[in-house]
C-alpha cells in the first residue's frame, strides 16, 4: 500500500531564463528608490484625495471612469496602514510621516514591472523569434515615459498591465484552439481575457479600446471557425457560448462587482453626494439619512414636504419662496403680476417647505388615517411659512418671456384670479395607481389650467437679479410633452402636518423631521444612478500649462513636469525614449507601406513571402498596429483636456510593432548572409542608441541625481520641451 514511497517524490520544472532575467529587471527599474521623492508628485493629489475618502469609507464620485484602478491604489494604502489623514492641495507637498509612500506607489510599480515580461510573451504567442521577443521586453524595459509613470501614485500602469495581460491571454487561448480546445487551460486562458478586460475597463474607460479590439479579433477568428467543415454545429454553438460567456457575461458581472464593493465601502456621507439624488443621499450614512430616517412614506393630503429638483446640476435647489414680490416692471421694461416670487434655492431653508393641499378641503394637516396623494391627484401646494398657494398665469417668466411667470398668489383685488391647481405625475410610475413617495417617487406638476409644466429654468441659464437675490428662476413650461429632469421633482424631506394654527405651524416648519418609515435603494438603483452620473458628469475643461493635443504626441513635441525639488533643483519629467519613439513611428510607417505593396503584389497572383509569413504579418499588425490605433485615434474625437500620459498604451502596441518589423526585414528582404550581417550591426548600434537614451535621460526619469545647470539645458533636445531651470 505504501509503496510509493520506496521512491522519491521528484518535481521537474522548466524555468525560461530570458523571462525570469527580465521581470527580475523590470522590477529593479520600477521599484528602485521608489519612496523618493517622498513629496506628492503631479496626479498623486489628484488620486491621493480618493485613497483618503477610500480610507475614511466617505463616498466619492470621480468622473475620469470606474473606481477599480482607485480601489488598487486604496489597497496599497490599506496594506501600508494609512489612515487617510493627508492633505492633498499642493504638488510637491512634503509627506507626514503617516502617509506610506512605498506602500502607495508599490502596485502601480509592480504592475509597470510586470509589462517587461509580459511583452516578451506576447511577441513569443506570435509566433515571432525568442530575439525577437527579447528586444519588444527590453525597449519596454527601457522607455522612460513608462518608467516614470509606473513608480508613482497613478494609473497608466495598471491599465496597461491589464492590457497587455488581456491580449497575452487571448493569443494563448488562440493558439490552443486547434489541437486542445475545452481543456482546462484552454478554459483558463479565455475565462483569464475575459477578467482581464474587465480589469482595463474597471481601471480606466481607455481600457474599452482594447477590449472592443479583442472583441473584433475573436468575432473574425469565430467567422474563420463557422467555414470549418470539421466542427458539427453543436461545437460551433458551444463554442459561441463558451466565448459569449468569457468575453462577454463574467466581464459585465466583474465589472458590477466593482462597483458593488466600492458602494460597499463607501457608505458615508461626504461632499461628493451631493449631485446624486435624494435616494442615493438617504442611502448613505450620516448627511442626508440623519435628516430623512424615519420619515413617511407615502405623501398625503396635509404632508409638508420639501422638493428638491432631480436634475441637480450644475447645483442642487429646492422649491422655494419668500414674501418678496417680483418687480412691477423689469429692466427690459417688461410687466410682471408683482405676485410673491417663487425660486429654486440652491440651501436648505425654512422657506422651502410646502404643504399638499386637498382643494376639495380646508384642513392643513393629515387626517386619521392619512390619505395618501396618488399619480393624477389634483393638489395645491401652500407655501409653509406665507400660507399662500403655488400659482401660475398667462404673464411672462423674469429670464424665460417664452415660458409662465411661477409666483404664489396675492389676491390684489383685480382681475387676476387664482390658478393654483396642480395634477401630480408621478414619472417613474409603475401603475397609474401608485402612491407618491418620499424620495422615491420622481413627479411632475402639470398645471391644471394651462397645461405648464413646474420647471428649474435656472439650472439652465443665468440666475435672478439682486431683486431675487441671485437665486434660480421657477417657470412653467408651455407645451412641454418631452421629459427632462429640470421638470421633475422628487420629495426629500417631509414629515406628517399636525398643527392647523399658523404660528403652531411655523415651530413645526423649523423642527427636524422624524417619523416612521425609511427605504434604502438596491444596488443595481445606485449602480445606475452612479454610472449615468460618471458618463455624463462633466467638470469644467480649461487649459493645463502640460495640455497637448493627439498630435503633439506621435512627435513627441510636449512633455509634463511631474515634480521639482524645492532647493537643489532635481527634478521629474514625462518623456519618452526619443530613439523608442522615432523607431516606433518609423516601424508603423514600414509596415504600413510594406501591407499595402504585398496587397498591390498579391492581387496580382505575385507572392513575395510563403502563406505562413503573410499571416504572421497580418495577425502581428491586427494586433500591435491595431492595438496603436484603438488606443490613439479616439483622441481627436475626444473633447477634453488632454494630456501626454493619454498616449503611453498607444505607444507600448506601436513599441511591439519594432521587433516585428525587424524580424520580417531581417527573414525576407535580407537574403545574403552580407546583408543579414549587416543588418544584425545596424540592430546593435540602434540598440546601444536607445540605452544611450535611457541612460541621458534617467536622471529626469527617477528624479536624481540633481543635475547642474548646463547639463539640463543640454536635457532640451526640443524647443517645445518645458525643462525647469531654476533662476538663482
Amino acid at each position: 500500500m505504501l509503496g510509493f514511497l520506496k521512491e522519491p517524490v521528484v518535481v521537474t520544472a522548466k524555468i525560461n531564463v530570458n523571462l525570469v532575467a527580465l521581470t527580475v529587471m523590470g522590477l529593479i527599474s520600477r521599484l528602485w528608490g521608489l519612496c523618493y521623492p517622498r513629496a506628492v508628485v503631479f496626479d498623486e493629489v489628484y488620486y491621493g484625495q480618493f485613497v483618503s475618502l477610500y480610507m475614511k469609507r466617505i463616498f466619492f464620485v470621480d468622473d475620469s471612469g470606474p473606481p477599480f484602478g482607485h480601489m488598487l491604489l486604496a489597497l496599497g494604502g490599506y496594506l501600508g496602514g494609512f489612515d487617510g489623514n493627508f492633505l492633498w492641495n499642493r504638488i510637491g507637498a512634503e509627506y507626514s510621516v503617516n502617509v506610506p509612500v512605498w506602500s502607495l506607489r508599490l502596485l502601480p510599480a509592480l504592475a509597470g514591472a510586470l509589462c517587461v515580461p509580459l511583452a516578451y510573451q506576447i511577441l513569443v504567442e506570435l509566433h515571432f523569434s525568442h530575439c525577437a521577443a527579447l528586444g519588444a521586453a527590453l525597449l519596454i524595459l527601457l522607455e522612460n515615459s513608462l518608467i516614470t509613470q509606473s513608480r508613482f501614485m497613478l494609473l497608466e500602469s495598471i491599465l496597461i498591465f491589464f492590457i497587455l495581460l488581456a491580449v497575452l491571454s487571448y493569443l494563448k487561448f488562440y493558439n490552443l484552439q486547434k489541437h486542445s480546445a475545452f481543456s482546462g487551460s484552454w478554459w483558463f486562458w479565455l475565462l483569464l481575457t475575459g477578467v482581464a478586460c474587465s480589469c482595463a475597463v474597471g481601471v480606466k474607460y481607455m481600457g474599452l479600446f482594447t477590449y472592443m479590439l479583442l472583441l473584433v479579433t475573436a468575432g473574425l477568428h469565430f467567422w474563420h471557425m463557422i467555414g470549418d467543415q470539421n466542427l458539427s454545429n453543436v461545437s460551433l454553438l458551444c463554442h459561441f457560448l463558451a466565448r459569449g460567456l468569457a468575453l462577454i457575461i463574467i466581464p459585465m458581472g466583474l465589472y458590477l462587482s466593482f462597483f458593488y464593493v466600492h458602494l460597499a465601502l463607501l457608505y458615508r456621507s461626504g461632499p461628493h453626494d451631493q449631485i446624486m439624488t435624494s435616494a442615493f443621499q438617504a442611502s448613505l450614512e450620516g448627511g442626508l439619512a440623519r435628516i430623512t430616517q424615519g420619515q413617511p412614506l407615502e405623501v398625503a393630503y396635509g404632508s409638508q414636504i420639501t422638493l428638491r429638483n432631480v436634475l441637480g446640476k450644475p447645483m442642487q435647489c429646492w422649491l422655494h419662496s419668500h414674501p418678496n414680490t417680483y418687480p412691477i416692471r423689469y429692466e427690459n421694461g417688461r410687466g410682471s403680476s408683482h405676485q410673491q416670487q417663487v425660486t429654486c434655492y440652491p440651501f436648505k431653508d425654512v422657506n422651502n417647505w410646502w404643504i399638499v393641499k386637498d382643494p376639495g378641503m380646508q384642513q392643513l394637516v393629515v387626517s386619521n388615517p392619512p390619505r395618501p396623494v396618488r399619480h393624477g391627484h389634483i393638489v395645491q401646494l401652500v407655501h409653509g411659512i406665507t400660507t399662500r398657494y403655488l400659482n401660475t398665469h398667462d404673464v411672462a417668466a423674469p429670464l424665460s418671456p417664452h415660458s409662465q411667470e411661477v409666483s404664489c398668489y396675492i389676491d390684489y383685488n383685480i382681475s387676476m384670479p387664482a390658478q393654483n391647481l396642480w395634477r401630480v405625475e408621478i414619472v417613474n410610475r409603475e401603475s397609474d395607481m401608485d402612491v407618491w413617495k418620499t424620495i422615491l417617487s420622481e413627479v411632475r406638476f402639470v398645471h391644471v389650467n394651462t397645461s405648464a409644466v413646474l420647471k428649474a429654468s435656472g439650472l439652465s441659464g443665468a440666475s435672478l437679479p439682486e431683486w431675487g437675490y441671485r437665486q434660480l428662476e421657477v417657470v412653467g413650461e408651455k407645451l412641454s410633452k418631452g421629459y427632462h429632469q429640470s421638470m421633475v421633482w422628487n420629495v426629500e424631506e417631509h414629515r406628517y402636518g399636525k398643527s392647523q394654527e399658523q404660528k403652531e405651524r411655523e415651530v413645526e416648519l423649523h423642527s427636524p423631521t422624524q417619523v416612521d418609515i425609511s427605504k434604502n435603494l438596491s444596488f443595481m438603483a445606485k449602480f445606475t444612478e452612479l454610472q449615468w452620473k460618471i458618463l455624463t458628469l462633466k467638470n469644467e475643461d480649461t487649459e493645463h500649462k502640460y495640455s497637448s493635443s493627439a498630435l503633439d504626441w506621435i512627435t513627441m513635441d510636449t512633455n509634463i513636469a511631474y515634480w521639482l525639488h524645492p532647493t537643489s533643483g532635481a527634478q521629474i519629467h514625462l518623456l519618452g525614449n526619443v530613439a523608442t519613439w522615432v523607431s516606433a513611428n518609423a516601424a508603423a510607417l514600414v509596415y504600413l507601406c510594406l501591407s499595402l505593396w504585398y496587397l498591390l503584389r498579391r492581387r496580382r497572383k505575385i507572392y513575395d513571402i510563403p502563406e505562413d509569413a503573410w499571416k504572421l504579418w497580418m495577425s502581428a499588425g491586427g494586433i500591435c498596429g491595431g492595438g496603436w490605433a484603438v488606443n490613439y485615434l479616439p483622441f481627436f474625437l475626444m473633447e477634453k483636456t488632454l494630456f501626454l500620459y493619454h498616449y503611453l498604451p498607444a505607444v507600448t502596441f506601436q513599441i511591439l510593432l519594432i521587433p516585428v518589423v525587424l524580424q520580417h526585414l531581417g527573414d525576407h528582404l535580407c537574403r545574403s548572409v552580407l546583408l543579414k550581417s549587416m543588418f544584425s550591426a545596424l540592430i546593435a548600434a540602434w540598440f546601444s542608441s536607445v540605452y544611450f537614451v535611457y541612460c541621458t535621460f534617467s536622471p529626469v526619469t527617477y528624479g536624481q541625481p540633481a543635475l547642474p545647470l548646463p547639463e539640463l539645458k543640454a536635457l532640451r533636445w526640443k524647443d517645445t520641451w518645458n525643462i525647469l531651470i531654476r533662476k538663482h
